[in-house]
């Protein structure tokens, strides 16, 4: 980049970047990148709900991009149904029915006639047969090829790939399991403790400890075992276990020409049952030379196998700085505004530009982090049992001020549906420091009320007020010492 003179200049690396970059010489002057005259996509189905579905809205909005929202029965008077140009019922509430409902979803993109389809995360997002229908319909997948959700969709076959690529990968087996005696046998070569793990698993689920022999067999069976009730495939494998470890990921984006950029690390170590409770960008662990080396596996990784679109490659390192690949999601990820905050960028406009066929018009060295973000995940549970909490919301008022962010679907007057993920709310803020961001933290979650239903807030605010997490002394174990 260019060295920047006392004069003002523009805080952008082109005119129509997504990506803005802030520079100490720019003197207030600035003004936002001019777009196209027509937009890359005129119509955009977003197939999914919540805040993840206005967000998208958002970002098509300022794009000149039209929006088809869909919807289940128990949805119609979401938000996301409001705010988008059109609005299709695509089925009763249980997800089966309706997000997860392909046929139904694909009439609804052809009866309004849009160009792309954004699947948000969780529900199609990494369905490689859901982007193979799309296009096979002439209709645009805003992610990743089918082939590389497929690849990264299997966590054994990931691992080799990235083992393939050059990624660290932790010691474990080179494929699935066949039997309990070849985990025995692993195991011991390995060296206690080990993890089983569901090749297809996510969110927790099919993942077994083992510390020794006796405990083995019991691990294994339990994880094939819910392993096939939660995915249909029972294909474990096994890997090192890896104590007090944190859990750091890479965000990157790579367009259809070659081009690749990381866009720095997320910390995401405080979780519960596997579950992100508090992410942070940058991780308070992680130095300048460690974020390099880390940054240009995750981009070497992904030149390797032709990635596209945006991605998340998920590590665990150790208490030494070393670090493993885990997995890589093949989507935009539910904590990616602490990423946008510190590189001021928008990440869902960059997909889409992508999609559309565009390159990427800024480099690495052009990319800039700036100040320090936090996200809480705010969800309708009881913040001692974590127990859903669906139900009408009373009473509602949501923080702002300086630096505050919120991504939310829901209102005042709005039912919380009990069919669906329980997350109603991310509160976002940034500001120069970690310290200063765990204070604006702890003044917007004090402003934030929700009454009719339990929040997860009052836990969000002990875990503030702790003073392991202030300094940064975080594991993906915090939360098992912090709620004994």
């Amino acid at each position: 980049m260019a060295s920047q003179s006392n004069t003002a200049k523009p805080c952008l690396d082109s005119e129509n970047s997504d990506l803005w970059l802030v520079v100490s010489s720019c003197e207030g002057n600035y003004q936002p990148p001019t777009t196209n005259d027509q937009p890359m996509f005129k119509k955009i189905l977003i197939a999914n709900r919540g805040e993840i579905a206005c967000r998208v809205i958002w970002a098509c909005r300022e794009l000149g991009i039209k929006t088809v929202a869909v919807h289940s029965e128990a949805d119609r008077e979401s938000l996301h149904v409001r705010f988008a140009d059109e609005a299709i019922c695509i089925g009763p509430p249980p997800s089966p029915k309706s997000y997860l409902n392909i046929p139904q979803i694909i009439a609804a993109a052809e009866i309004t006639n849009v160009d792309a389809i954004h699947p948000g995360y969780g529900f199609l997002s990494e369905n490689a047969h859901f982007a193979e229908v799309c296009r096979e319909c002439n209709i645009t997948f805003i992610g990743p090829s089918p082939d590389a959700i497929r690849m990264m969709g299997d966590k054994s076959e990931a691992k080799r790939t990235m083992k393939a690529a050059g990624v660290p990968v932790t010691p474990g087996s080179d494929g699935l399991l066949e039997d309990e005696e070849t985990a025995l046998s692993e195991a011991e070569r390995i060296g206690y403790p080990v993890l089983i793990k569901a090749t297809a698993g996510g969110g927790g689920r099919g993942m077994r400890i083992a510390r020794n022999r006796a405990e083995l067999s019991s691990a294994y069976q339990t994880a094939r075992s819910e392993a096939e009730v939660a995915f249909k495939n029972s294909g474990v494998y096994i890997e090192k276990y890896i104590e007090n470890p944190r859990h750091i990921e890479i965000q990157v984006l790579a367009d259809n020409y070659g081009n690749v950029i990381h866009l720095g690390e997320r910390e995401c170590s405080v979780q519960r049952r596997h579950q992100k409770l508090i992410e942070e960008s940058p991780s308070p662990a992680v130095s300048y030379e460690l974020r390099q080396e880390m940054g240009r596996v995750a981009v070497d990784a992904c030149k390797r196998i032709g990635y596209s679109n945006a991605g998340t490659i998920e590590f665990l390192m150790d208490e030494t700085g070393n670090f493993y690949f885990m997995e890589m999601n093949t989507r935009i990820q539910v904590e990616h505004p602490v990423t946008e905050l510190v590189t001021v960028s928008d990440l869902v406009a960059a997909q889409i530009r992508i999609a559309a066929g565009e390159a990427l018009n800024y480099t690495q060295d052009e990319l800039m982090f700036v100040g320090h973000a936090i996200e809480c995940r705010i969800n309708a549970e009881d913040p001692v049992t974590f127990t859903p909490s669906p139900g009408r919301i009373t009473t509602l008022n949501l923080p702002t001020g300086p630096g505050v962010r919120v991504d939310t679907a829901i209102y005042n007057g709005y039912f919380v549906p009990p069919h669906y993920d329980s997350l109603i709310a991310k509160v976002i803020v940034h500001s120069r420091t970690r310290e200063r961001a765990i204070a604006r933290m702890r003044r917007a979650l004090e402003a934030m009320v929700v009454e009719g239903i339990k929040t997860t807030i009052p836990i969000h605010l002990k875990i503030l007020n702790d003073p392991d997490f202030q300094s940064g002394n975080i594991s993906t174990r915090f939360m098992d010492r912090f709620m004994s």
